[in-house]
């Protein structure tokens, strides 16, 4: 980098808004250089079929999820950690970026650096850098989410010393480690938050006969959902469809079914973990073994899922603090910082700094 690309980019700097964002399947984060989180909204967008337009994004298109008129439809744009819908993605934050930049007195386009899965297709990375640069970024970079998420957590990733972290998040469920500012082994699987409501949803109606939405499926998930016993059984009523009649009809679930429900993909987890440490090289093996798995995600919230995974592992497992929010901490400490990260980067437009 000579000193007048250094002054250009310093300039630059100074007229736009760096925007990092942790773009979930279930949840968008986004973090400001120097302000830090600014959003957190469900990644849900709601737009009229007949004129095309936006109406919501975020939390007040959640609330309007299975209650819309026929020309109104809710959707959401990623499923398993990748785009699925390029053009409502963009949409999206084309929106978000511009909620950032209101206000400010910023006239250049900002740079955004985007948290993706680990193993995703460079087609899938492709995707997910149009779609930000049609919303109106002047360069976009993507970090690995697993490696944002070991930031975040403030692990020793630039050491030659291994650590392991596991982020259990919406789509996916990335599993990696890390040494010497790489990965050295990984696993991205697409078994996470989604696919344990797919779970509850398929048990109530297989058990009880009653068909229940996404959303309840999520919200017994977050009331009922644990790997373990606990010394009181805890209940909450379900209402659906009944399969059988079509008309509403209402069930009490358990947290023992909730338990049985979901075990299959907490176990698949579980095995996807067991399959990285057998291919984990052995000096880095006995780093992690020293230091213990680091969780993260909303997986980590799951009562029993450390404990699981240390008696399965014979691993001590750590549950990072706010592990909701470990992947965006770790965007916003590389976008604070970014020429000091520039190693840790994927698929960037050319250098940070170009060379004139």
């Amino acid at each position: 980098m000579n000193k007048i690309s250094s002054y250009i980019e310093k300039i630059l700097g100074s007229l736009s808004t760096d925007i990092g964002i942790d773009l979930g399947t279930a949840n968008t984060l986004v973090y400001v250089r120097g302000k830090g989180i600014v959003q957190n909204e469900p990644t849900i967008v709601a737009f009229n079929k007949k004129t095309g337009q936006l109406v919501a994004v975020g939390s007040e298109a959640k609330t309007m999820q299975g209650r819309t008129p026929t020309h109104i439809e809710v959707v959401r744009p990623l499923q398993n950690g990748v785009i699925s819908d390029f053009e409502v993605t963009e949409e999206m934050l084309a929106y978000l970026i511009a909620k950032v930049r209101m206000g400010t007195s910023t006239i250049i386009a900002p740079r955004v650096l985007i948290g993706v899965p680990s193993g995703i297709t460079s087609v899938e990375m492709r995707a997910a850098r149009d779609a930000a640069k049609n919303a109106g970024a002047r360069e976009v970079y993507l970090i690995e989410e697993p490696i944002a998420a070991a930031i975040g957590a403030k692990l020793p990733i630039h050491r030659p010393q291994g650590s392991m972290i596991i982020d259990i998040g919406g789509g996916t469920t990335d599993i990696a480690v890390i040494s010497l500012s790489g990965i050295v082994t990984a696993k991205n699987l697409r078994v996470a938050g989604d696919r344990l409501n797919q779970d509850i949803m398929t048990y109530i109606r297989d058990q009880f006969k009653v068909l229940v939405g996404d959303r309840t499926a999520e919200d017994t998930k977050i009331a009922l959902a644990s790997v373990e016993e606990h010394g009181e059984s805890k209940e909450i009523i379900v209402r659906g469809r009944d399969v059988v009649t079509g008309l509403p009809r209402e069930v009490v679930i358990t947290d023992s079914d909730v338990r049985e429900a979901i075990m299959g993909s907490i176990n698949a987890i579980v095995e996807a973990t067991r399959d990285v440490i057998e291919r984990t090289p052995p000096e880095v093996l006995a780093d992690v073994m020293q230091r213990g798995i680091t969780l993260s995600g909303g997986g980590a919230l799951i009562p029993g899922v450390p404990k699981l995974l240390e008696s399965v592992l014979g691993l001590s497992v750590i549950v990072v603090p706010d592990p909701l929010r470990a992947v965006v901490r770790g965007i916003g400490m590389v976008l604070e910082n970014l020429e000091n990260y520039e190693e840790l980067l994927i698929e960037n437009e050319g250098e940070l700094f170009p060379q004139s």
